[in-house]
């Protein structure tokens, strides 16, 4: 992997790369949790990894969190529901509704569909259960986890792989907390023994892992890092990898960068319609070309922020990663997907 502390001040930083294919590497695991900062693009990223798994032959479950959920749209289908449905060749999703989830669970446990029934629907233990911290996290984690212990009639898995498009960061590490929690407060039972299996197979790297997800820009950067300390020291759960989302290809070297940067007045608000001809009355127009220098030098501004954020990852954190491309025209469609799928199984460019 490369060394961060090699990278020359100035150059185009690259946290360290899987040494294998992505997809070959993360797939190796029953059960992945995916998670970062909000509208860093989980969703997408989800879709474009179980494709990429698929296509090495993996059956792949996606199971969202109770969500709005937008991977049908990413990914061409009908609305995904509370049932689990297939949305692709070798892929099934599902998006998660605690209250099922916590009534499927009951019938698991009681037995009798009937007496699950008459318990789970009766509005004064939904209350009772929309008031207990955590259950409602356990139901959705418990249940995505449980997918990965069934088996189809000839003994193999129903699923090789479960990906769990988790809630973004605060919300997500409180959902890896509670089986811990079940295990440290919860007498002998149903629910403390499935919270200790599941617990076991989040602590072994073999099988599970937790995956990161973020953009090169400033505060995704900053509460990435934040996140995988946390995953690390107070849980000691393993982060197998990192997904750089929405890479632009640099088009100016270091030097061109300080050059466009070196004049503020290409960065100032009203630079664009300046260059556009919007003018003032009685203001003079810019001159030709003009356009172009302030295009470039926002261009600059970004890649200037993305480079410092990949330094600061490759510094920070010691995680095999992936850079998926910005995508203009394909971002979220079915084509966009599909193009970050081959690079989650061909890697980084070399």
């Amino acid at each position: 992997m490369t060394d961060p502390s090699r990278i020359p001040e100035g150059a185009h930083a690259q946290p360290p790369t899987f040494e294998a294919s992505p997809a070959e590497v993360l797939g190796a695991r029953r059960f992945l949790f995916v998670t970062g900062k909000g509208g860093v693009g989980k969703t997408t990223v989800s879709g474009a990894l179980a494709l990429a798994l698929a296509a090495r032959g993996k059956r792949v479950l996606v199971a969202m969190c109770h969500t709005k959920e937008r991977l049908s749209a990413i990914l061409g289908t009908p609305p995904i529901g509370p049932e689990i449905m297939p949305v692709a060749d070798n892929v099934w999703a599902v998006n998660l509704s605690p209250e099922q989830a916590l009534r499927e669970y009951g019938e698991m446990v009681l037995k009798v569909g009937a007496l699950a029934h008459a318990i789970f629907e009766n509005r004064y233990t939904k209350t009772f259960f929309r008031a207990t911290p955590g259950l409602y996290e356990w139901a959705m984690l418990g249940k995505a986890w449980f997918h990965t212990t069934e088996r189809l009639r000839d003994g193999t898995n129903r699923f090789d792989v479960v990906l769990l498009d988790a809630p973004a960061t605060g919300h997500g590490l409180d959902m890896l907390r509670v089986p811990k929690v079940i295990i440290d407060v919860v007498p002998p039972g149903v629910l403390r023994r499935d919270a200790e299996a599941a617990w076991k197979m989040f602590l072994d790297p073999r099988q599970s892992g937790v995956l990161v997800v973020t953009l090169p820009e400033e505060m995704p950067t900053t509460e990435t890092i934040e996140l995988c300390t946390e995953i690390r020291t107070e849980l000691g759960l393993p982060v197998v990898g990192l997904v750089i989302n929405g890479v632009v290809d640099p088009a100016f070297s270091a030097e061109e960068r300080e050059v466009l940067l070196g004049d503020p007045s290409l960065l100032d608000a009203g630079a664009p319609a300046r260059a556009a001809g919007i003018l003032p009355e009685g203001a003079s127009p810019e001159p030709a070309g003009e356009s172009a220098l302030v295009a470039g030098a926002r261009r600059a501004v970004r890649e200037k922020v993305q480079d410092e954020s990949l330094r600061r990852l490759a510094k920070a954190i010691e995680l095999p990663a992936v850079r998926l491309p910005f995508l203009f025209d394909e971002a979220s469609t079915v084509a966009g997907t599909r193009v970050l799928a081959d690079r989650l199984q061909r890697g980084a460019r070399r």
